[in-house]
């Protein structure tokens, strides 16, 4: 590994030269051929140095892929750059066609799969890739590191700078419009800081700073207050609590050090356990970032566990893993060993490099105790921790010398900077810090949005902000939009059925069954429609044209519920404790038995042949007739939202 002069430094210094001995634009170099299975995209390689200082010998081979520009002389390209770092970007090729729409129609699009990733040398390590999803152990990261050698300071933002460059000017490109997501937008400041006169333009999607990521996470603890107030702001939470931060403190107290264990129904009603923690319950609201369904029944799932009913949290804390494991799978081409590389020896810890692991771990303890427990509340300093690299990089085996600060100043070329008012993982107070910093940039915060805006908005909005950078348009601020419904936040589930009142028209025993039969089916109706669109929007990151066939999921306390064929079918699915329901609800009709020790048992029917509005569920529990009109709760109109579940990107859910 290098020692005595910053590798920042010395990568722009020798960039710079290559700059001043080159012609601004050099004939094109990298050999395309038409990518198998169509001529939309062409598909080249581009051998780039391993260490762009020249310090170490050998090569990286670039895989790039090409969509050529329909109209005019090709003199400038977007790069499109994904995030992690060692996220692939090769597969997500139609899917920025598609984002960028016009501006590629006279840019050629460039993606590239970034060294170390994908198919551009990716790195392999067993024993990070073999790391539980807790988090890799000290010593899975140090023989990582072994094995990847004197290469292993070598993944860097600089780095992947550098191979910017030497693609631009092998593809003879005078300017670059660079995009990036994550990870993505640091690596396009920071390119922008070391080639300004080579940028058209920036766009900059769910903002990481150039000098960040805060190893602490600053910005994420101070922005879940503000996340959750804006959730249940507007009296959406007026059934659920009057205090959704104090639920959250309340709970991490209770739950303590050690945590607790409950209970979850997977899709074929069997029981599981599962860790109910205050780093469980962090992360599953970072997960709400790209799943905001999660972050939608997260108040009511607190509130319920800090009473004590641990089942909905149960539920979701699960969904959230879930949710996690499937956007960081191999098919996703994420690499573990390089976001490491990369991670570990870009962020500005606050240790000694030099400095064994344990006396590593010991300084960042003592700066995150400095710091108190308010920038953190109502996390804890373990939580901290635990959301951070820090415990994994103190052993990666850091011989080289702190990553440069950077602070050139950025070019001043149109800029568009998109934020998700939503965004934990990369909060609008950093757009915000990093829109200062270049002049003449637009700042967009779009509501009812996490993490990367133009590929989660529901609206027009930051797609129309998009086209108007490279119109000369004004970029209009995103209107007030109504949450859609399946974002809204989801209901209180009752403890017992003593705590349900009875259906309008109903009373006693039978018309608190009844109610309790309607939650049920609403818990499965929403819990479907999830679940479809999860499995939706898989199958359109796979190019997959395959209809959802069935779609499972669990009850809350029991049972479970599939729709297959048209049908919903419900096998003893319990929402309320002591409430169990089964049958079938299709467009025509309902036909379900309710069972359970504490429910008044019987059936309940629906005729939906008939047309006009006056559509009546009718029943007979416990020898009690119970009747309910559709004027008063219309369940069976529920049912088109599982017919359609991408209605609700769309926000026209009911």
């Amino acid at each position: 590994m290098r020692h005595s002069v910053g590798k920042t430094a010395v990568v722009l210094l020798a960039a710079a030269l290559c700059v001043l001995a080159a012609p601004a634009v050099a004939p094109a170099q990298i050999a395309f051929t038409p990518c198998s299975g169509g001529t939309e995209f062409a598909c080249g390689h581009l051998t780039v140095p391993l260490d762009p200082t020249g310090a170490l010998a050998g090569t990286v081979t670039l895989a790039i892929r090409r969509h050529r520009a329909p109209v005019g002389e090709e003199r400038s390209a977007v790069i499109a750059l994904a995030g992690g770092p060692g996220q692939a970007a090769l597969p997500f090729t139609e899917q920025f066609v598609s984002v960028l729409g016009p501006i590629i129609a006279t840019r050629d699009l460039i993606v590239f799969d970034q060294r170390g990733t994908g198919d551009s040398h990716r790195l392999s390590c067993r024993p990070l890739e073999a790391s539980s999803s807790a988090g890799p152990g000290g010593k899975a990261v140090t023989e990582c590191a072994r094995q990847l050698g004197p290469a292993a300071d070598l993944y860097t933002t600089p780095d992947s700078v550098a191979d910017i460059e030497a693609i631009r000017v092998a593809g003879g490109y005078e300017k670059l419009v660079l995009y990036g997501t994550s990870y993505g937008t640091k690596l396009a400041e920071e390119y922008a800081q070391a080639y300004p006169s080579h940028v058209e333009a920036l766009v900059l999607d769910s903002v990481v700073a150039p000098n960040g990521p805060d190893p602490l996470n600053r910005a994420t603890f101070a922005a879940i207050p503000r996340v959750l107030l804006e959730l249940c702001a507007r009296h959406a939470c007026a059934q659920i609590t009057s205090d959704p931060l104090r639920d959250l403190a309340v709970l991490i107290g209770r739950l303590g050090a050690r945590g607790r264990r409950a209970r979850w129904i997977d899709g074929h009603g069997h029981g599981h356990e599962i860790d109910i923690s205050s780093e469980a319950l962090l992360e599953a609201l970072l997960a709400g970032d790209l799943e905001p369904t999660l972050r939608a029944e997260f108040p009511a799932a607190v509130h319920s566990a800090a009473r004590g009913d641990m089942a909905a949290l149960a539920r979701l804390l699960e969904r959230a893993r879930s949710s996690e494991t499937e956007a960081e799978s191999p098919g996703e081409g994420f690499d573990t060993p390089l976001y490491f590389a990369t991670t570990c020896e870009d962020s500005p810890f606050a240790w000694n490099r030099a400095a064994a692991p344990g006396v590593r771990l010991a300084e960042e303890e003592a700066q995150i105790d400095a710091l108190g427990a308010r920038p953190f509340s109502p996390f804890t300093h373990a939580d901290v921790l635990a959301l951070s690299d820090i415990p994994a990089c103190a052993f990666w085996p850091l011989t080289g010398p702190e990553p440069a600060r950077q602070d050139a100043p950025f070019p001043h070329v149109p800029t568009l900077i998109l934020s998700g008012a939503d965004d934990l993982r990369t909060p609008t107070a950093v757009a915000a810090e990093v829109a200062a910093q270049i002049p003449g940039s637009k700042l967009l915060v779009v509501p009812n949005v996490g993490h990367s805006v133009l590929d989660a908005d529901p609206t027009s909005c930051s797609h129309d902000a998009l086209q108007a950078l490279f119109t000369g348009a004004p970029i209009k601020p995103c209107p007030s939009t109504p949450v859609p419904a399946l974002l809204a936040p989801t209901p209180l589930p009752p403890a017992r059925l003593a705590d349900v009142a009875p259906a309008p028209g109903n009373s006693g025993k039978p018309g608190r069954t009844l109610e309790a039969a309607l939650l049920t089916i609403d818990d499965v109706v929403h819990q479907v429609t999830v679940q479809a669109l999860a499995i939706e929007e898989q199958a359109s990151a796979s190019s997959s044209a395959s209809a959802i066939s069935t779609v499972n999921v669990g009850g809350l306390r029991s049972g479970w519920a599939e729709l297959a064929a048209g049908k919903l079918l419900l096998h003893g699915y319990s929402y309320v404790p002591g409430v169990t329901v089964s049958g079938e609800i299709t467009n025509e009709k309902l036909a379900l038995t309710v069972g359970g020790s504490a429910a008044a048992r019987g059936t309940l029917l629906a005729d939906h042949g008939s047309a006009g509005p006056e559509r009546t569920l009718t029943g007979l529990l416990e020898g009690n007739e119970v009747r309910l009109t559709s004027a008063l709760r219309s369940e069976l109109d529920k049912r088109a939202a599982l017919t359609a579940p991408r209605c609700v990107r769309a926000g026209t859910c009911r």
